[in-house]
């Protein structure tokens, strides 16, 4: 025979979207609120940017006049050294 049609619990869509909403800011409510503690702040990032920035530069400089240039290292940190190349660039 056919089962009984009494006993059966009859759910609309308007029901399911209901259940699922409910459900939904059930388990927003119950999340636990991350805090987000930084091991550096943005001003210390900021700052070790800025030094790494200008260590590169250094370094750039060392490297493209003592090796590339066949010059000294030494030599790029010379005041003389950028005088005469400014001389050089604007040829006076």
């Amino acid at each position: 025979m056919l089962p009984s049609v009494e006993n059966v619990e009859v759910k609309t869509r308007e029901d399911v979207k209901k259940n699922k909403k409910e459900r939904k800011e059930k388990a927003e409510k119950e999340k636990p609120i991350k805090i987000r503690i930084r091991l550096f702040p943005i001003w210390l990032r900021l700052l070790i940017i800025v030094v790494l920035l200008g260590l590169s530069l250094l370094a750039g400089v060392a490297v493209g006049y003592g090796i590339i240039g066949n010059g000294e290292m030494d030599d790029a940190f010379k005041e003389s050294t950028w005088t005469h190349i400014i001389d050089l660039v604007k040829k006076q």
